[in-house]
């Protein structure tokens, strides 16, 4: 179990999401004890052939390369 401080329910969901799109990603899931007072814990259990945090890893280059894609979609129909 990790926390990750200053995100909200809606990173925390694509993150989620993101996770479960892996073939080794069994779990992954979180919780926010208090909206105000804490942060996001998240749980991600793997089936032994990859480990929880090479999965966080691939999950976060992945979204980091679809909203690269996004960024620069939205940036060329501004035009």
């Amino acid at each position: 179990m990790f926390e990750i401080a200053g995100v909200s329910h809606g990173f925390c969901t694509v993150l989620k999401k993101e996770l479960l799109q892996d073939e080794h990603v069994k779990v992954a899931t979180y919780r926010v004890l208090h909206p105000l007072t804490s942060n996001p814990q998240f749980l991600v259990e793997t089936d032994g052939k990859e480990e929880p945090r090479a999965a966080l890893t691939n999950a976060a280059k992945r979204l980091l390369k679809t909203s690269d894609k996004l960024r620069k979609d939205v940036v060329k129909e501004l035009k």
